[in-house]
């Protein structure tokens, strides 16, 4: 069989990228909670009829890797059954998903009698039935514990239509029925819009030629990543990290391992994740997909940024696993209710840093980590409505970006595993949906890890109640060991989590906890920031001017850390680099 031109492969790839973005703007306009129609903690994509990813397009990096598994056990769970009109539902962290917080609508795609696709869309609930009011639960001792609804593969629509007793029971059992049927609707009606448009596509382009562009765009994929792989050094790269302490149930935290082997003969990258510890009775465990997908998400973050993320590159990619441990092999019943977030985001930043082993120039430092104050589920009574019941996540603060070898670190990064595709909410949005107010919401001065690079500072927010008791559940992870800086670059800061009283009294809180406040009690928190890349005293002069301009460097970081002294004031506009005095303390320093 011939090779598809290469116009029309290109082509016929933009326009399944187009599928999955009309995937994904239907679900951000259609949904109701804030969590997915503000913050977009949802993500959309195509996998083959025989489960191979084929477009995530931005699809989360934590969500892609493991659709695939799910689509395979739709298929093996209802083999014989399934037809077009079908609509599945799976959250099940033991068959692929991430963790049950993750919804996955997936929906079969049928042209002239044959499953050639099946669409994904992939939402994280505002609430999921837990035991605690909050989608995520660091401490359920296990998925009893955690008291999550959890589907696997399980049918929710045949001939277009619901199954009803799936959506009562649902119903009947969530904090918000009529937010989560909301959101039941717009992941459906996603998945649905991708049908459409995958029947058109089909039809235009018929069968046989679709068939070849899949096997085409694979193997182009395939050779992409071949090209990178070869062009890196013949290495073998360990590296380790620490999670955040739980108080009295992991005082240490865990210990994690990533081992990359990257093999440029072979054009393979192997990754070993056995040598991490065993499952814990918390809910930190990683699911295959969860794991895999923040390993896989960081080795693209150190290959060219336009290389495709599918099953034709991942051909690539080894995985070593162990049978039972919190990462990527946990053994049921233990919890995976973070299995997104907390170890997760460990395992980005251990080995996306991995890479700057090989020298200055490749990999990043680590990224600002943590569910903090601003990214908290809230829940409680609304006075404005009759103290009808809510429950959200909210995104209104993030995490500070790492520093690349070309880059500072971007402040709207969030946490590793999403990696700035998630949006933030917007504050009066916020305030109008949930009864609250945001008493602050800024950038942390100083609190950026330095380097010529440099990463993005932390920032800092305050909430309060406007009338009943507000309930927040804080999962947070990145209040202890700082994200760390690579090639001379400096440790960003950690977070902080604290209740202020009315008399102003500030009470420091564990990094995960879950806290019921008043009206007139403020709590604040600060999120961790980015580290640094490379030797702060090779900065741009201008760069740190910049810096200190905005707020971001004081001038005292600018002459102690940067080497950069200054002339004139800021309050008069006259604030400029001296040339001569900042040369001759950067040779002083690098003298020393």
């Amino acid at each position: 069989m011939d090779d598809l031109d290469p116009v029309l492969l290109s082509v016929m790839a933009n326009r399944l990228d187009g599928i999955v973005r009309e995937m994904t703007n239907t679900l951000l306009r259609a949904a109701r909670s804030a969590v997915i129609s503000s913050a977009r903690d949802f993500s959309c994509c195509l996998v083959t009829g025989d489960d191979q990813l084929l477009a995530p397009a931005e699809g989360l990096p934590v969500h892609i890797f493991g659709c695939h598994i799910q689509t395979a056990n739709m298929r093996r769970y209802h083999e014989g059954d399934i037809r077009r009109g079908d609509a599945y539902l799976d959250n099940d962290p033991y068959g692929g998903n991430t963790h049950p917080a993750d919804h996955t609508f997936m929906v079969p795609v049928f042209f002239e009698g044959e499953h050639l696709f099946t669409s994904v869309a992939k939402c994280h609930m505002a609430d999921i039935g837990n035991s605690i009011p909050s989608s995520y639960f660091v401490l359920a001792r296990d998925v009893y514990h955690e008291g999550a609804l959890v589907f696997p593969g399980v049918r929710i629509q045949r001939d277009f239509r619901n199954i009803e007793d799936i959506v009562r029971m649902c119903r009947a059992r969530i904090r918000v029925p009529d937010q989560w049927y909301g959101d039941y609707l717009a992941g459906l009606g996603s998945a649905r819009v991708a049908e459409r448009r995958l029947e058109e596509f089909c039809a235009k382009y018929g069968v046989a030629t679709v068939k070849r562009f899949i096997r085409d765009w694979f193997d182009y994929s395939e050779r992409r990543m071949i090209d990178n792989i070869r062009r890196m050094p013949k290495a073998r790269l360990v590296n380790t990290g620490r999670s955040d302490p739980l108080e009295g149930i992991l005082p240490g935290g865990l210990d994690l391992k990533v081992i990359v082997e990257i093999d440029p003969e072979a054009a393979e990258i192997h990754v070993d994740l056995s040598d991490n510890p065993p499952c814990v009775d918390v809910g930190l465990n990683t699911s295959l997909g969860a794991a895999t997908s923040a390993v896989v998400g960081a080795i693209f973050n150190a290959l060219d940024k336009d290389l495709p993320r599918n099953a034709g590159s991942f051909r690539r990619l080894r995985f070593t696993y162990a049978e039972e441990s919190v990462v990527a092999a946990p053994k049921f019943p233990h919890s995976c209710s973070v299995a997104t977030t907390n170890v997760s985001e460990r395992l980005v930043n251990i080995t996306q840093s991995a890479f700057a082993q090989l020298g200055d120039g490749h990999g990043l430092s680590e990224g600002g980590t943590g569910l903090g104050v601003g990214m908290a589920v809230i829940s409680g009574k609304d006075h404005r409505r009759g103290d009808a019941p809510f429950v959200n996540r909210m995104m209104l603060s993030t995490n500070g970006g790492p520093s690349s070898p070309v880059a500072d670190g971007w402040v709207n990064y969030a946490i590793p595993v999403i990696a700035g595709l998630m949006y933030r909410d917007s504050v009066e949005v916020d305030e109008l949906k949930h009864p609250v107010r945001v008493e602050s919401l800024e950038l942390v001065q100083d609190s950026a890890g330095a380097g010529r690079q440099r990463g993005a500072p932390a920032q800092a927010i305050g909430l309060t109640p406007t009338g009943n008791p507000v309930t927040a559940v804080i999962s947070c992870d990145g209040q202890h060991a700082p994200p760390r800086g690579v090639v001379g670059g400096h440790a960003g800061t950690p977070g902080e989590t604290w209740l202020v009283g009315e008399n102003g009294h500030a009470e420091r809180l564990p990094n995960v906890v879950q806290v019921t406040w008043q009206k007139g009690q403020v709590l604040r928190g600060r999120d961790s920031s980015g580290g640094g890349y490379g030797d702060p005293l090779q900065r741009d002069p201008a760069r740190v001017l910049h810096d200190v301009l905005e707020g971001w460097e004081s001038r005292e970081k600018a002459r102690m850390v940067y080497g950069v002294v200054f002339t004139g004031e800021i309050e008069d506009e006259t604030l400029a680099v001296d040339v001569a005095a900042t040369a001759a303390l950067r040779a002083e320093r690098a003298g020393a």
